[in-house]
C-alpha cells in the first residue's frame, strides 16, 4: 500500500494583504500530480485545509478542486479538520460525498462512529482524530480550581485516552495509519512559522501516546516537515507553501510518501514541492539592492531599508522590487533600541503580532498576558457552537 501525506494547506492565507490563490492552485495541482505519478492508494490530508473557519468562495473552490483532483487519481482520500477549519462545515458537506472516495472526519468520534475507516482492498485501517480544542476538555471550574500546568496535564491525558481508544484494534493483520492534528514533541516543537501560538505550546502532547502497532502516524499542525521520535514512524508533512517570513531560511516544503504492508516497518520518503514562491528578506539601501532585482523576481520580498525616508523613496522601491510586500525603514540617526518601526505595512500584521508589539514598546511584555490574548482571540474566531 502506498500513502501520500499532506497537511496545512491554509488556502485563503494572504501575505501582507496579497492573495496567494494562484500559488495554492499550483502547489495543490503539483501534489495531485505526485499522487498520480506515484500511483498512491491512499491520501491523508491532516487538517487546516482552510486558513479560516469562514473561508471565501474562492478559497472553497480551490480546496474542493484539489480534493477532486486527488480523488481523480483513484486513491482513497481521507480529510480531517484542523484548528483553522470549521468542523461543522466539514460535517455539513461530508454526506454529499457518500459513495465517493473522499472521506471527511470533521469532529472527534469513536471507532464505531466514523473515527476508524477501513479499506479492505488496501488491507488498511485509518484511525482519525481531528483537532481537539482545550475548551472542550478544560472547563471553567478547572480554570478556577487548578494551576495552568494542571490544565495542560488534563488535556494531554484526555488526548492519550482518545488515541488509545481509536487504536485499540491495531494488529499486524492490516496496515495501521493514525492521522491527527496535534502539537507532538518531547521538547520544544519544531515550528515552521505562521502557527497560532495559542494552539501550540498549551496543547503539547508526548509522542509516546502513539502505539508501536501503528504502521505510520500522519500529523498536521506544525508547518515544517519533519520526523518525530515516537514508537512508530511519525511525521509532520508541514505546509506546502512558506506561510511566514519566519520560514525564510527553512528547508524545502514537501509531501510524505509512505510504502507499507501489514506487519512490516513502513518506508518513508519526503518528496520536495517546488511550486510555492519563496519569501526573502533583504536589507540595505535601494541603490545597493537593485543589483539583486533578478534573483528576487519570483519571491515575496520583505525590504528593510537602511536609509532615511525621502520624497520618491516609495516609487524607487516599487520600481526596484515589484514583489515587495513589506517595507521597513531603519533610521541610521537613531539608536537601535530593539523596537519595531511602525509603518503602513504593520497594519497587515495579525492582531496577536500587533498586541505583542504594543506590549514590547510600552514595557509591559508578559508571556502570560500574551497567552491570554491569544486564547481570547482564538475564542473569537471559533465557529458558532449554537
Amino acid at each position: 500500500m502506498k500513502l501520500l501525506h499532506t497537511s496545512d494547506w491554509h488556502v485563503g492565507r494572504a501575505i501582507r494583504g496579497r492573495s496567494r490563490g494562484e500559488e495554492h492552485r499550483a502547489v495543490l495541482a503539483e501534489i495531485a500530480g505526485i499522487a498520480h505519478d506515484e500511483a498512491v492508494d491512499l491520501v491523508v490530508v491532516a487538517g487546516d485545509l482552510f486558513d479560516t473557519a469562514s473561508p471565501t468562495p474562492i478559497a472553497e473552490r480551490i480546496v474542493y478542486q484539489a480534493l477532486r483532483d486527488l480523488a481523480a487519481t483513484g486513491a482513497e482520500v481521507v480529510v480531517l479538520s484542523g484548528n483553522h477549519d470549521n468542523p461543522r462545515r466539514w460535517q455539513a458537506i461530508h454526506r454529499l460525498l457518500d459513495g465517493t472516495n473522499v472521506h471527511i472526519v470533521g469532529e472527534p468520534c469513536g471507532p464505531d462512529e466514523g473515527g476508524v475507516l477501513t479499506f479492505p482492498a488496501l488491507q488498511t485501517r485509518v484511525a482519525v482524530l481531528p483537532f481537539v480544542s482545550k475548551r472542550g476538555i478544560v472547563r471553567s471550574r478547572h480554570l478556577m480550581e487548578r494551576r495552568a500546568d494542571d490544565h495542560e496535564v488534563r488535556y494531554a491525558e484526555r488526548i492519550r485516552r482518545m488515541v488509545a481508544t481509536l487504536t485499540r484494534d491495531f494488529g499486524d493483520d492490516m496496515v495501521n495509519v493514525f492521522a491527527t492534528h496535534l502539537t507532538v514533541a518531547d521538547g520544544a516543537p519544531v515550528l515552521g512559522g505562521g502557527e497560532r501560538a495559542a494552539h501550540i505550546f498549551d496543547y503539547l502532547v508526548s509522542p509516546a501516546i502513539f502505539p508501536a502497532s501503528a504502521t505510520y502516524v500522519a500529523l498536521g499542525h506544525l508547518h515544517q516537515p519533519h520526523q518525530v521520535a515516537a514508537p512508530c514512524p511519525t511525521w509532520y508533512a508541514g505546509s506546502p507553501l512558506h506561510l511566514d517570513f519566519g520560514e525564510v531560511e527553512r528547508d524545502h516544503k514537501a509531501v510524505i510518501l509512505v510504502e507499507a504492508q501489514p506487519g512490516l516497518p513502513a518506508s518513508v520518503t519526503p518528496v520536495a514541492l517546488h511550486e510555492g514562491r519563496p519569501l526573502r528578506t533583504v536589507r540595505g539601501r535601494v541603490a545597493d539592492l537593485e543589483a539583486r532585482r533578478d534573483e528576487l523576481l519570483d519571491a515575496h520580498v520583505r525590504l528593510v531599508l537602511t536609509e532615511p525616508g525621502r520624497p520618491g523613496l516609495a516609487d524607487e522601491v516599487r520600481e526596484a522590487f515589484p514583489n515587495v510586500v513589506d517595507v521597513r525603514v531603519e533610521r541610521e540617526d537613531e539608536p537601535d533600541d530593539g523596537a519595531e518601526t511602525w509603518d503602513l505595512e504593520d497594519f497587515h500584521r495579525s492582531p496577536a503580532d500587533l498586541f505583542a508589539m504594543y506590549l514590547e514598546e510600552t514595557g509591559q511584555d508578559d508571556p502570560a498576558v500574551r497567552a491570554l490574548f491569544d486564547e481570547l482571540w482564538e475564542a473569537s474566531l471559533a465557529p458558532d457552537q449554537a
